[in-house]
């Protein structure tokens, strides 16, 4: 019997998606902490008149890290802005075929994204933070490709849960129309 048919597919997939999902969750919640922590101590210091030199610079990369994390979580838990109600509008056929399309746009875009983030990181190896230069813009910058990558785990498992589903039966219609 395959796995398919005992349903230990599904809930494989399921129970990896749960899991990505409260990992992805913890990274998120981890930064919000750190980018907390971080900003309340630039308020504490330049109240006192000691400004952090670095303070500025930390909190922009860690809300682009914490954007581009929680972007991933968002594909996770398919929470990223869409129009449901027109497309709703469709038969299941037509339906179907423009969510897989835009599924594969998605990770078609994301593909890119990974591969030109992981391609130009070599390139940002001789540079640095200007506040903290023993921290290298390319550890910086890597949140492009790993974002990039943990949002097409994310959309592979969305596109797979969109082709298991079988094309619904055309609903019944409405009283009064044919």
């Amino acid at each position: 019997m395959s796995p398919h048919a005992t349903g230990l597919e599904e809930g494989s997939m399921d129970l990896f998606r749960r899991r990505y999902e409260k990992a992805l969750e913890w990274v998120v919640l981890l930064l919000m902490v750190v980018l907390a922590g971080e900003v309340t101590l630039g308020i504490v210091f330049r109240t006192m008149g000691e400004s952090l030199v670095w303070y500025d610079e930390v909190a922009s990369v860690l809300l682009a890290w914490l954007t581009f994390y929680g972007s991933a979580l968002a594909s996770v838990k398919r929470g990223h802005i869409g129009c449901p109600e027109v497309v709703e509008q469709l038969p299941p056929g037509p339906r179907r075929a423009i969510g897989i399309f835009s599924q594969v746009l998605v990770i078609a875009f994301f593909a890119l994204m990974a591969w030109v983030g992981a391609s130009i990181l070599p390139i940002l190896m001789t540079d640095t933070l200007v506040s903290l230069p023993w921290v290298p813009m390319a550890f910086v910058q890597s949140v492009i490709p790993i974002s990039s990558a943990l949002i097409l785990i994310a959309e592979g498992m969305n596109l797979v849960e969109l082709l298991r589903q079988p094309i619904q039966a055309r609903e019944s219609l409405a009283p009064g129309q044919h």
